[in-house]
């Protein structure tokens, strides 16, 4: 199932972000009359269709993984989860109907007739991620439900399920999150352009472009994530722990950074503290109290080797991130043209694998920081998972089959490129 949703949340991130790049370019192009813009919209439309096709199966998948291998959460959460995944199914539909209309109404509808159809792309598109996130956000906080005296369910509220305590902030901070990874990667595609010779109008908008969505996202993210983040401190204590590598409960707990967590010697070794920040950051107080993974039951913690160098990958990479937008838009600013310097290019080029990595590493915290439980503090992992035999023969070939469809959508996206390249 990690395998399967490692791969997927890569074409869903940028399922959500593409459809937006295009219905801009595409509307500055009718406003202002550029063909450029035009170009940009019709050769993004074209790697989207690639994307979305490749996202459609994996995402089928997953829907079967669900039944197959968590029976008993399917059975338990089934009432609570069935309203956000049909509402889903709802939004990726309409983005199917309307995406078929957009690709293959280029010279068949009327210009704006033609525009329009993005938008709902864009919308639903953006509709389907806080429609499944808001899933993942009712294990991280099960709400609208009431169990009986014999542990069953006695009564059901869908609705209050949907939008329970912690969609609030984890809808918010995916969503901005796949704007952030679709800005970076687009920047990395062209900067890679631009690196090879290609220096002409259409890369440097393509770079301009994608650095624009990549550093609104990135503030709304760091934002989105802080609340997040505190949100967590608040309600998920244990998993707070292990994201900051915290193992004793202490007041005025310094954030440390970097290292390597070790439950033999209940420290982080090799970090770098900064005393009283982490308090601060969590409750605004230097003084606040910071549970410790030492307050809870060895079979309760999450692994804080797997969720804090997740934690401070996140957090470093985003960071980086961040300084190299802003470097990027500070000497557009001076020079009031896109900088095509080769090391900030090549810094562009790495920054769009990088974005990838740290949107995975929030997953990782995530995932990994809810466990043992697979609903937090209702069902665990290892009571939901299925014990059907011969699980190992089908997990050796998924990574197989993933890389297969991984070399053969990056094969199609070159050969895209070439094919507009020769024909400019």
């Amino acid at each position: 199932m990690g395998t399967s949703l490692g791969f997927h949340i890569v074409f869903a991130v940028l399922g959500v972000g593409m459809p937006l790049l295009m219905a801009v370019a595409e509307g500055l192009a009718l406003w202002r009359k550029d063909a450029t813009w035009m170009l940009l919209a019709r050769r993004w439309s074209k790697a989207f269709g690639i994307l979305f096709a490749v996202g459609a199966v994996s995402g089928t998948v997953l829907s079967f993984e669900l039944g197959l291998l968590w029976p008993r959460f399917m059975a338990f959460s089934g009432a609570m989860i069935g309203l956000p995944f049909s509402a889903e199914g709802f939004a990726f539909f309409l983005e199917a109907i309307f995406l078929g209309l957009y690709l293959y109404g280029w010279d068949r509808l009327r210009p704006v007739a033609h525009w329009l159809t993005s938008l709902p792309i864009a919308i639903s598109g953006a509709a389907s991620a806080i429609f499944v996130v808001m899933t993942n956000a009712w294990m991280n906080s099960p709400a609208g439900f009431r169990l009986g005296p014999d542990g069953q369910l006695a009564s059901v509220d869908p609705l209050a399920a949907a939008i329970n305590p912690a969609t609030p902030t984890e809808d918010p901070h995916m969503l901005v999150s796949a704007y952030v990874v679709t800005g970076f990667v687009v920047a990395a595609v062209y900067a890679a352009g631009l690196l090879r010779g290609r220096d002409d109008l259409a890369h440097r908008r393509g770079l301009a472009a994608g650095m624009a969505m990549g550093l609104l996202a990135l503030g709304l993210a760091a934002i989105t994530g802080d609340a997040s983040a505190r949100y967590v401190y608040e309600q998920q204590p244990a998993k707070f722990a292990a994201m900051e590598g915290v193992y004793r409960t202490q007041r005025g707990a310094p954030i440390t950074l970097g290292g390597i967590p070790s439950d033999s010697q209940h420290r982080v070794l090799y970090g770098i503290e900064l005393p009283g920040l982490l308090s601060w950051l969590a409750a605004f107080d230097v003084n606040a109290e910071v549970r410790g993974l030492d307050s809870f039951p060895p079979a309760d913690r999450p692994n804080p080797v797997l969720v804090h160098p997740s934690f401070d990958t996140m957090v470093g990479l985003g960071t980086l991130l961040g300084l190299l937008s802003l470097a990027f838009w500070a000497l557009a600013l001076a020079r009031r043209r896109v900088p095509v310097h080769r090391p900030l290019l090549a810094g562009l080029v790495v920054a769009g694998p990088a974005s990838v990595v740290a949107m995975e590493a929030g997953w990782f915290v995530t995932e990994f920081g809810r466990q043992p439980w697979i609903v937090y503090g209702i069902l665990r992992t290892s009571d939901a998972v299925t014990s059907a035999p011969g699980q190992g023969p089908t997990f050796a070939a998924f990574p197989v089959v993933y890389a297969g469809l991984a070399v053969t959508t990056a094969r199609l996206l070159l050969l895209l490129g070439e094919r507009g390249r020769v024909a400019r």
